[in-house]
């Protein structure tokens, strides 16, 4: 007997013949494109702009204006070109992140097969209006929300709405017109929405929201709302500009008064403060600041790290939460079978991945396999087929090739499990496989009270280790004439296969150093709490303290701000809970670091001190929330990105702090001469290339400086930790004092031993460049000594030494540059002496270090 083949219901045009052209571009006009706002892209100029009003680089260009004012066009041309610089590296790695996310977004709105005039039309997604009609098939995504008119075991995938990679069910007949709220999430219902994935079936659906009105966009019309943190360090620096400007000013004005009555000439003594007050305006430090965040941003992009907007780095030092999703970020978001059990108990794990499966468990995923589509695009049926592929110790316990289906019976409200029916090339006879909820087979399968129940304990202890869990039933009838109902049919349970949403290989390593790091890992997910628990336990992660989201809806901000301070794990969370748990988090005082790749994340990622977005699966509306956007998606990359921080951080305290102890026998030997009647060391050249050549360069040693080797082994810094703390400011003015006592020691014992102006100048000037190296190598290191530091590699060092040196060596050989220093000629014993106050500073400061060190905190 030749069997039909019947296939699943063709998609028929429904009654209604959606819109007219004319009618779509009156609501297209009305209502606007079916497409997200997308925030104005920035321009070159616009960056620009914004670069140049930050008061920092403001006062160095200020300050180069001055200089031209008073005719000192060397200088001007120098806080000019160091300017420049700092813009054009912030411009260069601001337009490089814009281009990076503009390759990195995919069409919000994906194009759609809808009926206009009656006719079927394939158009642009923006180009969706309200009232449409819209055709979903399987792979499709859905362009629109909607409501489904009619369908055929429509399944779609919302997990970029809810955070759950298990896809729901849909049903046309499931509810009438207003019975329920349209949400995503629950099975059974007639809503698809505009972003979500269709995995299988297919259906038509009449469009009820588009654009900003859909529950995509009103996520993204939300942030708008949401202000995102302000750069602590930029505050702390212009705070620290301010002061040094207000101390330079303190000192133009003593070095007027001074000049006038030891020196008689105060016109000259006004020209001579004004001099020295520039001087020591702060212009290191925009550059340096400007500088390293550039750089950084450099560095970690290095680390397939995208860092969207550069102030973040300063909080990824200080981070003391991790909230994390689970679904994409902890794990792959990829269904696998991790155990199955058979019905006489027989249980196969993930472990045994590598020994070729038995014949019953073969058989098993076969049955699974033939209850599946022949091309899945379920996670689920994509699990069964990944098993089927592996070994087996049998022959023909994987799908035959030849099999022919010829019936699909789908899931139904009332009974969920879906059925296929095949035929053999060669045979009349057919092979029944089904598939679905445990308790569905079990009805299907007529088990008595006692085999349900057996079934409901294996079920449960699935489900306890966080396995989603289907049931598989086979039949193989003698007539081969097809019943109207799957539960016709005389089936047998084949077994359970618990499937899990894998972990990413690198999380429990990167858990753990998040642990070690004193940052604590928050799980915040949409899933059930024995799942979220399961993955949590995997991924090293507390699973003990646990709270629901409908726990947390009862709670007031202040009891949730107590009950967060130990739930390390929350599950069934709605994406409003999300930010509610960020802001409480923040009032406890941590800094909160946010990862999440859904259009749910959005809000929360936008709140969170640093909001950390996927590149691969992410959304727009996540990207454009988030300061930093992992390119592969892997969780271990927010540890590097936690480490590069921190070391980015400490390397530009280093510089702060060298800076700092650079301008005291700066600003001592410009006072120096006044005091005691002596020669004029430094005039206007001699400071700008102090300044504006040695302090910036070398402050590049410092950014390309190593990491420290306890960095990861110390706790985040404290929020309110300003750039330049006390002890930081007390050990940068020792070490310029020392560096002044040493170079003013030489320096009035060449005056005193009668040796002419121009070489007590040179050796003077020589002595402090080679204490400011004394300085650089001094720095490097917080945690090691000098000699430790040196087996630490770093060609920007060597460069910057050898540049001195150069320069130095210039300055002498060349006439020319003798005449512009007002030089005179320096014997051996003279560079001698200069060699030996760099040594002594360099010792000096190295006892001191080796001393503090061994005190107890």
């Amino acid at each position: 007997m030749t069997i039909p083949t019947i296939s699943a219901p063709a998609l028929q045009r429904p009654s209604r013949l959606g819109l007219t052209s004319v009618e779509a571009e009156a609501r297209l006009l009305a209502e606007g494109y079916n497409e997200l706002p997308r925030p104005d892209q920035r321009t070159p100029l616009g960056i620009v702009l914004e670069v140049v009003r930050e008061p920092m680089l403001a006062l160095l260009l200020a300050g180069g204006a001055i200089y031209l004012l008073l005719g000192d066009l060397g200088e001007a041309l120098i806080l000019v070109v160091f300017a420049s610089l700092s813009i054009a590296i912030t411009v260069i790695q601001e337009m490089r992140t814009e281009r990076v996310l503009e390759a990195l977004r995919d069409l919000t709105s994906p194009r759609a097969l809808v009926i206009r005039d009656g006719e079927q039309r394939r158009i642009a997604g923006r180009e969706v209006a309200r009232g449409d009609i819209i055709l979903l098939v399987e792979g499709d995504r859905v362009p629109a929300d909607a409501r489904l008119l009619d369908g055929h075991d429509v399944q779609a995938d919302e997990s970029l709405l809810t955070g759950e990679s298990v896809p729901v069910s849909k049903s046309a007949e499931a509810l009438s017109v207003g019975s329920v709220a349209p949400r995503p999430g629950g099975d059974a219902l007639p809503f698809v929405f505009s972003g979500s994935m269709i995995v299988r079936g297919r259906g038509t659906a009449e469009v009820t929201a588009t654009g900003v009105k859909s529950e995509i966009g009103r996520i993204g019309l939300s942030l708008s709302t949401l202000e995102t943190e302000p750069p602590k360090l930029q505050a702390q620096v212009r705070r620290l500009v301010l002061i040094f400007a207000i101390f330079g000013g303190a000192v133009s004005v003593l070095v007027v008064v001074l000049y006038g009555l030891f020196r008689g000439g105060w016109l000259d003594g006004l020209l001579a403060g004004i001099a020295v007050g520039m001087s020591m305006l702060p212009e290191e430090f925009p550059v340096v600041l400007t500088v390293f965040i550039a750089m950084g941003a450099w560095r970690i992009s290095q680390a397939r790290v995208l860092t969207r907007r550069a102030t973040a780095i300063e909080a990824l030092g200080s981070a003391t939460v991790l909230c994390t999703d689970k679904t994409g970020t902890l794990t792959l978001n990829r269904m696998s079978i991790a155990r199955m059990v058979l019905p006489d108990g027989a249980t196969w794990q993930t472990a045994e991945k590598d020994s070729p499966l038995s014949s019953a468990f073969a058989t098993l995923v076969a049955c699974g396999v033939r209850a599946s589509a022949v091309e899945p695009t379920d996670p689920m049926e994509k699990a069964f087929l990944a098993v089927a592929q592996r070994p087996t110790d049998v022959k023909g316990a994987a799908l035959p090739a030849g099999l022919r289906l010829v019936r699909e019976y789908g899931l139904r409200p009332d009974l969920l499990a879906m059925t296929q029916v095949w035929q053999g090339a060669d045979t009349d006879g057919l092979i029944v496989a089904a598939k679905g909820a445990p308790e569905a087979i079990a009805e299907l399968c007529r088990m008595d009270a006692a085999a349900k129940e057996r079934l409901q304990a294996a079920v449960d202890a699935m489900a306890v280790d966080g396995f989603r869990v289907l049931g598989v039933a086979r039949a193989q009838p003698t007539s081969t004439d097809l019943p109207a109902s799957q539960s016709e049919f005389d089936f047998s349970l084949v077994g359970l296969v618990g499937l899990a949403d894998a972990l990413r290989p690198s999380v429990p390593a990167a858990v753990k150093e998040c642990r070690t790091a004193g940052i604590r890992v928050v799980m915040i997910t949409g899933d059930y709490p024995e799942t979220a628990r399961a993955i949590a336990r995997q991924a090293g992660i507390g699973a003990d303290d646990l709270l629901t989201g409908e726990q947390l809806q009862g709670m007031d901000d202040a009891t949730l701000a107590e009950r967060v301070r130990t739930a390390s794990v929350f599950a069934r969370i709605m994406p409003e809970q999300k930010l509610r748990i960020v802001n409480a988090l923040k009032r406890n005082g941590e800094i909160v670091a946010m990862t999440g790749d859904g259009v749910n994340d959005a809000p929360s990622l936008k709140a969170a001190h640093i909001g950390i977005a996927m590149g691969g699966r992410g959304t727009d509306v996540a990207r454009e929330a988030s300061a930093i956007v992992l390119l592969d998606d892997d969780f271990g990359s927010i540890v590097k990105s936690v480490r590069l921080g921190r070391r980015i951080y400490d390397n530009l305290r280093k510089a702060m702090g060298f800076i700092l102890a650079v301008h005291v026998p700066v600003a001592g030997l410009a006072l120096l001469p006044l005091l005691t009647g002596l020669p004029i060391i430094l005039g206007p050249m001699h400071i700008a290339f102090l300044e504006m050549i040695i302090d910036p360069v070398c402050s590049l040693v410092f950014e390309a400086e190593t990491e420290e080797d306890d960095l990861m082994r110390r706790p985040p810094r404290a929020p309110n930790e300003p750039l330049f703390s006390v002890s930081t400011v007390a050990w940068g003015l020792l070490q310029g004092l020392i560096a002044l006592v040493v170079v003013g020691a030489i320096y009035l014992v060449a005056s005193r031993q009668g040796m002419a102006d121009g070489e007590v100048r040179a050796l003077s000037f020589f002595s402090l460049v080679l204490a400011i190296v004394g300085l650089i190598l001094v720095n490097r290191s917080f945690s090691t000594s000098v000699l430790a530091a040196l087996t630490r590699p770093n060609r920007t060092l060597l460069l910057v030494v050898f540049g001195v040196v150069s320069m130095l060596a210039l300055t002498l050989s060349w006439p020319a540059a003798s005449q512009l220093f007002h030089f005179g000629p320096l014997h051996g014993i003279d560079l001698l002496l200069a060699l030996g106050g760099g040594v002594v500073v360099l010792i000096g400061l190295e006892g001191l270090k080796w001393a503090m060190r061994r005190k107890p905190a």
